[in-house]
């Protein structure tokens, strides 16, 4: 059976060479240009033995070595080093990572399908003990100070994205501030074209002027209502919202949310299902936030479920917590996208059918609801979730939203922790 040779090296030319006089010896040859692509193939193809340059650009050979040894599979196959590093320091530094043997470079392809097989049949090169010692300390300093430097970029990186996530949220407060002051002008001149008694008959008498400030009416209110999620998301995320917790009953914040929704609901004719009579008598919470998270999780289920189906909201409790449960006959969430729907802005449906209505089928929005639901159950030490058999438009799996929170709190009035 042919034995399968995977060559892990940056240098064009050597892998050519070496490809070559390998596939004219008889082997089957794998390639990788960079140290990670060269583990993750060899994880994948398991080959008979790996070839490696000690200087790759990303990680060394002596790394990828490392890497390889600490599974099972590669201890025992041979991984040999090219290299044409001379000084014995370096080659014992190599043998001290787990390597079988070393060729030096450049290669000679008359002899190297003969060392090739020389290590294929089992043999390794060997370092006086006391030199092996020695070499493993200054190979594991050589490691150690790899990972302190890669960890201090790493760390300068996420200081950088702290920045620029703040400078972000900054930027959504400011420019929805903007926004709201010129919006509140406008709605206070349509108010007054409404109020105004000469005006008024006028619009009254003239079905298209009634029509056009009814459309002004209701664009102001709903670019008012974009704006306004906007604001409280950002403060909801910067930690600049007020929690007052305390306690509560859950099906009456639940009635007064189904009242703000009940002539889409109506419209859209879909099916409401929701028994109050067997739910929990009380939870602590803070009122409002509450109320939002739930017009969320109610939102989206309508938003998601087609004319005439069915949504369920129920409530569960047990000795540690009460679970809040939207339940849909919609579309679904697809598996990949069930954690990253809570994510800020973040929207796992076609962009194509994106509208500015917040009740149309599949109709999209700014991609906050489920963020902001998110934000709210951990603000209370809880936690969300969707359970989903996947996305399919034409067999409407359905979707559960599962809100959890604790039992165990008090009634509070503090600054919540939303972040």
């Amino acid at each position: 059976m042919t034995k399968t040779i995977l060559y892990i090296e940056d240098d064009a030319a050597s892998r050519t060479l070496v490809e070559r006089t390998l596939i004219f010896a008889g082997y089957t040859v794998r390639l990788a240009e960079r140290g990670l692509e060269g583990v993750d193939l060899a994880r994948s193809i398991h080959p008979d033995m790996v070839l490696t340059d000690v200087n790759l650009p990303d990680i060394s050979g002596r790394e990828v070595t490392t890497m390889l040894r600490s599974e099972s599979y590669f201890r025992h196959i041979p991984i040999v080093a090219l290299t044409a590093q001379a000084l014995d320091e370096q080659r014992e530094m190599t043998m001290a990572s787990g390597i079988s043997g070393y060729i030096v470079k450049p290669i000679d392809v008359e002899a190297l399908p003969g060392q090739i097989e020389h290590y294929l049949s089992g043999a390794k090169d060997h370092l006086d003990t006391g030199k092996l010692v020695d070499a493993q300390e200054r190979y594991t300093q050589e490691v150690v100070t790899r990972l302190e430097a890669r960890i201090r970029e790493l760390e300068t990186v996420n200081d950088n994205l702290r920045r620029l996530d703040k400078m972000k949220d900054s930027f959504i407060q400011l420019t929805a501030h903007e926004l709201r002051t010129p919006l509140t002008l406008v709605n206070g001149y349509c108010r007054l074209l409404q109020d105004n008694p000469a005006l008024k008959l006028a619009i009254q008498q003239n079905e298209s002027a009634r029509t056009l400030v009814g459309s002004l009416g209701d664009s102001i209110e709903r670019m008012q209502g974009v704006i306004n999620e906007i604001v409280t998301v950002s403060r909801i995320m910067t930690n600049q919202i007020e929690m007052s917790i305390s306690q509560l009953v859950p099906a009456t914040i639940v009635r007064k949310v189904l009242a703000n929704h009940e002539a889409t609901l109506q419209g859209r004719h879909l099916h409401l299902h929701f028994d109050p009579s067997n739910w929990p008598a009380k939870m602590y919470a803070d009122a409002e936030l509450l109320a939002l998270a739930l017009s969320n999780l109610i939102g989206n289920a309508i938003k998601y479920t087609p004319d005439n189906g069915s949504i369920h909201i129920r409530a569960r409790a047990d000795q540690r917590e009460i679970r809040l449960i939207v339940e849909d006959t919609g579309i679904g969430v697809a598996k990949e996208e069930q954690q990253r729907i809570f994510d800020r802005f973040h929207s796992a449906h076609d962009p194509l059918l994106h509208s500015t209505s917040k009740t149309a089928f599949q109709g999209g929005g700014l991609g906050l609801g489920l963020a902001v639901a998110k934000a709210v159950a951990e603000a209370h030490n809880g936690r969300i979730w969707v359970e989903s058999t996947g996305c399919d438009p034409a067999k409407l799996p359905g979707s559960t939203f599962i809100m959890a929170f604790p039992l165990t709190a008090e009634p509070v009035n503090r600054t919540g922790s939303l972040s």
